[in-house]
């Protein structure tokens, strides 16, 4: 007989049910996990808000949900790096290992990527799912579950601070202080800046950022404090690394004249257009250097090594709990209630004996 489970399955834009689904079936290269916990993603919102994002588009049900950690319960014949009962984080992007992008380490671009809950692949927002082992990345004893799914995000964060060749007397600004801006000027901490600084429009965010350690926070809602607080902490000079994590279109622009010349900008947030309208005359007199951003690559071991240290506490983004049996609740409060929520972790339960 076939083994069921419970999911939470999209069938349309606001048509999110749980119910019961079959256990995904086990490859030779994969393991089969219990999901202990697992966080929404803005991507999982829009998909339940809108049903596509860009070119990926519903069209069929989908469970969603990619910020994972859990128990392996079982191995295929060929699994040889975990073993059942390791705790592991799991990396949701499996690509194919043999093009010239993976080849060279730079594997998020490959063209050929299976990622979770990227329409029409299933996520895991589940009591089980499976995953080909090389993506899967065993968590020290001293390391929480909710610190294993926050890899994914935290992963952004890191690549996005690599990108921008981070140097130990860099100030680091960041725009946008969601769950991405947060775990983003957290990786810049985790990497040597010498001041982190983020903006947001919300007072809880702007204080959340605080407790994590920036040195300073703007509202770029109100008029002209943010020009005045930058000239202020950087001597009128501006940043020497900025990252947008928002995709608001003013904010991309801003990160033009808010950076030092020979300064470094990397962009992660996603416009809801295509284009932004940005000061090229600027951008070419200073010199500065404009990086993208596309989810991650090789983040995972440092991550967990930097963490298992024990000086950063990223659980602090998390700000509400809830069962796989009120995802919809979840997702909602995810939302739209922006102003009072960061990160919203779900946990699946028991599950099969």
């Amino acid at each position: 007989m076939e083994k069921m489970m419970q999911a939470a399955v999209l069938d349309a834009p606001f048509k999110l049910e749980v119910r019961q689904v079959p256990v995904p079936k086990l490859g030779a290269d994969e393991a089969l996990i219990k999901v202990h916990c697992i966080g929404i993603c803005g991507s999982d919102v829009h998909y339940y808000e809108h049903g596509r994002i860009g070119r990926y588009e519903v069209k069929q049900p989908i469970i969603l949900g990619h910020e994972l950690a859990g128990v392996v319960v079982k191995t295929g014949e060929r699994v040889k790096n975990v073993r059942i009962g390791d705790r592991v984080a799991v990396e949701p992007g499996v690509t194919c290992g043999t093009c010239e992008y993976c080849k060279s380490g730079r594997y998020n671009l490959c063209p050929d990527v299976v990622f979770m809950a990227t329409p029409p692949v299933d996520g895991a927002w589940a009591e089980y799912v499976t995953v080909r082992s090389d993506f899967l990345f065993p968590l020290p004893t001293e390391m929480s579950f909710e610190e294993g799914a926050l890899l994914e995000p935290l992963s952004v964060g890191l690549h996005a601070v690599s990108r921008g060749r981070i140097r130990s007397h860099d100030r680091v600004l960041v725009l946008g202080l969601g769950p991405i801006g947060l775990l983003t000027l957290e990786a810049a901490k985790m990497l040597g800046a010498a001041q982190v600084y983020g903006t947001d429009v919300m007072d809880f965010r702007r204080k959340l950022a605080m407790e994590m350690g920036a040195q300073g926070v703007f509202d770029p809602s109100v008029p002209h404090s943010l020009d005045v607080g930058v000239a202020a902490v950087t001597g009128g000079e501006g940043f020497d690394l900025i990252i947008e994590t928002s995709g608001n279109p003013g904010a991309i622009a801003d990160t033009i004249r808010l950076a030092k010349r020979g300064g470094r900008v990397v962009l992660v947030g996603l416009p809801a257009t295509d284009a932004v309208s940005v000061n090229i005359s600027e951008l070419i007199d200073a010199e500065l250097d404009v990086y993208g951003v596309f989810r991650y690559a090789n983040t995972y071991p440092s991550a967990i090594q930097i963490l298992s240290r024990g000086k950063h506490d990223i659980r602090k983004i998390i700000t509400h709990k809830f069962a796989l049996s009120d995802i919809k609740k979840a997702v909602e409060l995810a939302r739209t209630q922006k102003e009072t929520s960061v990160k919203v972790m779900i946990y699946p339960g028991e599950g099969l004996e």
